[in-house]
């Protein structure tokens, strides 16, 4: 399966069914009330975080999702069956964004909790039968109410792997024959940059506790203008944001006795210039590929370390060496690390309230052939970024 991190997809909830004309007739009783049931609901369309779920690639195929319609009433005051609810399973991690007529974009729903559930558009309500509009002076009802339209929408799905360790540094810096080492992962090795297009995941097991775990991503190489985009740099940068430490790695190759440090604070800026709280994120820092290096050259580095009071493993992914200590360092650094938070936390806007969120859903509707009047009702409250 092709590992897809976005995807466009069209979504409309179920109408509701309409209202019923009819009237009691029985032997004996030629005028009986009005007894028209009500119409059924429309079914929503209900998102949720599995986590079975890996990719965004299903959403590629099959682009537009519609819920059930309910039914109409009958007689005899039978309610109409109310349409089934449409369950879309999407990865952990998944955002969820609005497509606004302008091209904007408005984020809806984050789901990094698993099994956690949105309605991100809700099925139109039933019409009321004629037995609802009887009266003193309307003994027989000849209408009933129409059932309203279900919202439909345009959204945008985002995937930005969660993970408890990112690894990241410049191409062909030995990353996937790293996580090979660690875990059971499989990703392509060459010795070539931008060997790995796609972020890989592992997952390291505690020998002694098979529930303890750690989650390992293998994060394509970055390289210098990342954050601006360059070497698809906004594809792989925006998977980093969610784990919970970084494991920067760089190959010896990159490495010199006058900036020995070079490569790290090179990537460290394009973090920061991507997302400044990726700056303090913790990081545990590895040069590997010393089975390549001058041993004289590998000892001038390690005094530097020393020198600079720089925390600094020097492994051999090829040949295992120093792996795990590595591993080791993971370990601790994940137990003494506190419940990753989410991504995005959402708050109620203190400016907008219920009214402005429909004219800016009508003027939406308005484009899409939409009913303007009653898309998006019942929503009280809007949320944006904190």
């Amino acid at each position: 399966m092709r590992f897809i991190d976005e995807a466009v997809i069209s979504l409309k909830a179920g109408k509701g069914g309409h209202g019923c004309v009819s009237f009691r007739r029985e032997k004996f009783i030629p005028r009986g009330g009005p007894n028209g049931g009500d119409g059924g609901d429309g079914g929503s369309v209900i998102l949720r975080a599995a986590s079975r779920m890996l990719s965004l690639y299903d959403f590629r195929l099959k682009r537009h999702y519609e819920a059930e319609n309910g039914q109409p009433g009958m007689g005899s005051q039978m309610h109409g069956r109310n349409g089934e609810h449409l369950y879309l399973e999407l990865p952990v991690g998944t955002l969820v964004f609005a497509i606004t007529p302008d091209g904007g974009e408005r984020l809806m729903a984050d789901l990094s909790v698993p099994e956690e559930e949105v309605v991100i558009v809700q099925g139109g309500q039933g019409g009321k039968g004629n037995e609802h509009f009887k009266s003193a002076t309307m003994r027989t009802p000849r209408f009933a109410q129409p059932g309203e339209p279900g919202e439909e929408i345009k959204v945008r799905l985002e995937l930005k792997i969660l993970a408890d360790a990112g690894l990241l540094g410049l191409p062909n810096a030995g990353k996937s024959t790293f996580i090979t080492n660690i875990s059971a992962a499989r990703p392509k090795i060459a010795p070539y940059p931008f060997t790995t297009l796609q972020p890989n995941l592992g997952v390291m097991l505690d020998d002694d506790n098979y529930d303890h775990r750690l989650t390992v991503a293998d994060i394509p190489g970055l390289i210098e203008g990342a954050h601006a985009g360059a070497g698809l740099g906004h594809q792989f940068l925006k998977h980093i944001e969610r784990t919970r430490f970084l494991v920067h790695i760089l190959s010896i190759e990159d490495v010199s006795l006058d900036a020995p440090w070079a490569g790290f604070e090179l990537i460290n800026e394009e973090l920061a210039l991507f997302a400044p709280d990726l700056k303090e994120r913790r990081q545990i820092e590895v040069i590997n590929k010393i089975d390549l290096a001058d041993p004289e050259l590998l000892a001038a580095l390690r005094a530097r370390a020393a020198k600079d009071r720089r925390e600094v493993y020097f492994i051999s992914a090829l040949t295992g060496e120093g792996v795990e200590d590595v591993a080791e360092a993971m370990w601790r650094l994940f137990d003494g690390l506190g419940n990753h938070d989410p991504l995005v936390r959402f708050k109620e806007h203190p400016n907008l309230v219920a009214e402005d969120l429909d004219e800016e859903v009508s003027g939406s509707a308005a484009d899409d052939d939409i009913d303007d009047e009653d898309d998006f009702s019942g929503i009280e409250v809007i949320w944006t970024r904190e």
